[in-house]
């Protein structure tokens, strides 16, 4: 009893309700710092419509360093003015006020609309230990006006478009995305710094983010006016998208795996006889050998005997290729080695666990560096195009208490766990940028953060079933990531999974083929255009050939795409240089139409085409699930346990 009589206490101690016992402020630089006897706060003006409004117990200064925003506050006119314990600063277009008397803050126009509010216990500093370190679990409580529809947070697997009424558990893990950006119809967005397993949660008028770890509550209010403004603040805030090749928006082809070097050409080759456009081939993992040569980056499986000369005939077919890279390393190679010498291991287990394999830590310059200098001399130098970055989250099998503890160069991963991917990432683009300038730098990762567009890295929705329902709610998925501000994101056309109990003859099967089928169609109205999967083959030939029905339908809609690759390429540079999204959930284009704010099978691909991809069979019946049911819930008629049964 006494425990939770103490957790109440706490709670009641850190919830806290300021008053105007006494205040006091000052300007310096763009900051308006505003100190009262219980909690401080900084209203930082970053331009006239992005403010950044940090909090944190008096007396607790703890220097933040953000890993999501790189911009650096511009120089702007703002003013400040205090009337009845209401402190408001003012720019070119926004209005912001802090009541002393009970600590809210809130966003106007200049016309005195309001924006965003927060809720009464504005601010929740809960005392909890970060392994051995003290500090608090945050929360910071929102309301949002009834009308608004609100979108983002990553990608989400749910079937849930518009997310008011609903919550979110922002944290990776395969098949989920956590970016703590809300984009909402009002335009205005909300970025919330922090990297923390975190909660979002909309309901009865209370809007929240909360998170386990935070020495301060850490947002920052992005004014648009419009969704695409909101982006265009959000890009501003962490950096731009940069532009990638063509080849890249043309169609890949991939599997779980291709398990040689003449298999992998002799797609490629394939694909040229029967004048299907490929542009991108992708070598999935196993290449290296054995597990315990695991992800050594080196072509150590003797039917690789020569890659140079493999992705030399790649190119020579006018094809890209890309390859799978993992941030765990076997215990066997040369690059783990290096990394445990310089301590640079995370001492968890990761997927696969039959083996010592361990994680490196992204958050590290050196270990970042190394992991580059093995990607590079292994496979880089002799021609990769591009990188597969799978398990970014990073993939964990171990035990919660011991990954939490596991300290990174930049603290515990309890604190930094949801940046991994960004961080990782990170050192790939960079490193390549470094090397050469020869060729854009293109990542195609499982998982994904705050500010990781700026890093050349486009996410997939994981490891997912291929089922109709699991097939509608990837438009949803989509459509939310993209509107997080991160604009290139793609799916496993079919499914990765592809059951052998679901679907026993594979792509001969003629329900999946129409589940695949239709799931191509959407796949090239999205911004990457991606086969892969496992379980059964996916290359277009494999379903039939010419003639046949699941053949012709792929190749109208392959060469369909490659019509439309001006447009495609013209929008791909209105995501580069005006922060575009490609990928649109309705409100983007009609925010001011509430009946488009939960369509979740309809969208805009571009300003020019409207997209609604058919989510449901026609033609075959999918195959039904038995599920067994319990004998506890069978009764006869008094009650006892047993069946009455008659015919």
């Amino acid at each position: 009893m006494r425990k939770y009589l103490f957790t109440i206490v706490c709670l009641l101690l850190f919830s806290l309700q300021i008053n105007a016992i006494g205040h006091e402020y000052e300007i310096k630089d763009q900051t308006v710092l505003i100190k009262t006897s219980t909690i401080n706060f900084n209203v930082e003006v970053f331009s006239s419509k992005i403010i950044r409004i940090v909090k944190f117990p008096s007396g607790v200064i703890k220097p933040k360093v953000s890993l999501s925003v790189i911009k650096a506050p511009e120089k702007t006119k703002f003013k400040v003015y205090e009337n009845k314990n209401v402190i408001t600063v003012r720019t070119s277009s926004l209005k912001i006020t802090l009541n002393i008397g009970n600590g809210l803050i809130a966003f106007y126009d200049l016309k005195d609309h309001q924006l965003l509010s927060e809720a009464e216990t504005p601010a929740m500093f809960v005392p909890t230990l970060d392994v051995d370190k003290k500090t608090f679990a945050v929360k910071q409580n929102f309301k949002l006006s009834n009308e608004e529809g609100i979108y983002g947070l990553g990608q989400d697997q749910k079937g849930v478009m518009n997310y008011r009424n609903h919550e979110v558990t922002l944290k990776q893990s395969n098949m989920f995305v956590a970016n703590p950006f809300m984009l909402s119809t009002k335009g205005y967005g909300l970025l919330w710094d922090n990297y923390s397993s975190s909660h979002f949660s909309d309901d009865t008028g209370r809007t929240s983010f909360e998170s386990e770890i935070g020495d301060c509550i850490d947002y920052y209010f992005v004014y648009g006016l419009t969704p695409d403004g909101v982006v265009a603040g959000y890009r501003d805030l962490t950096g731009q998208s940069p532009m990638y090749g063509k080849w890249a928006f043309g169609f890949w082809q991939c599997r779980e795996r291709y398990t040689s070097q003449d298999e992998i050409v002799g797609v490629v080759e394939k694909f040229r006889s029967l004048k299907v456009p490929l542009d991108n081939i992708v070598q999935d993992w196993r290449y290296w050998g054995e597990t315990e040569n695991w992800n050594s980056t080196e072509f150590g499986n003797p039917l690789y005997p020569n890659p140079k000369e493999m992705i030399e005939k790649i190119h020579k077919n006018n094809a890209h290729i890309m390859i799978s890279v993992w941030p765990s390393f076997g215990e066997n190679t040369a690059i783990y080695k290096e990394l445990k010498g310089q301590r640079l291991l995370y001492d968890f287990n990761t997927w696969p666990n039959e083996a010592r394999i361990r994680v490196y830590d992204a958050f590290d310059l050196q270990a970042r560096n190394i992991y580059w200098k093995y990607m590079n001399k292994n496979l880089f130098s002799i021609g990769v195009d591009a990188w597969w970055l799978d398990a970014t989250e990073p993939e964990q099998g171990d035990r919660q208490g011991k990954i939490d503890s596991t300290q990174t160069y930049l603290g515990s991963l309890k604190r930094f766990r949801n940046a991994f991917p960004l961080q990782t990432n990170r050192g790939v683009y960079e490193n390549q940028r470094k090397t050469s300038s020869d060729k854009r730098v293109f990542i195609l990762t499982r998982s994904s953060f705050a500010g990781q567009q700026r890093y050349g890295a486009s996410t997939w929705s994981g490891d997912i079933e291929g089922k109709w329902d699991v097939f509608r709610n990837q438009i949803s998925g989509g459509l939310n990531f993209c509107m997080s501000g991160i604009p290139y994101w793609t799916t496993d056309i079919g499914g990765f999974y592809a059951r052998n109990e679901s679907y026993p003859q594979g792509v001969a099967n003629p329900s999946y083929q129409e589940l695949y089928v239709r799931w191509f169609q959407f796949g090239t109205f999205c911004p990457l255009f991606r086969s892969h999967g496992t379980s059964t083959p996916r290359e277009i030939y494999n379903f039939g050939s010419k003639g046949y029905w699941a053949y012709d339908v792929q190749e109208k809609y392959i060469n369909l795409r490659y019509r439309l690759m001006p447009y495609i390429y013209s929008v791909a540079r209105m995501v580069t240089h005006n922060a575009y999204t490609m990928m649109r959930g309705l409100p983007m284009d009609f925010p001011g139409d509430k009946n488009t704010y939960s369509i979740d099978d309809q969208y805009m691909f571009g300003p020019a085409i409207m997209v609604c991809p058919v989510t449901d069979y026609m033609l075959h019946r999918p195959p039904e699930s038995s599920v067994p049911v319990s004998s506890g819930y069978f009764r006869t008629d008094d009650g006892k346990p047993g069946l009455n049964a008659w015919y």
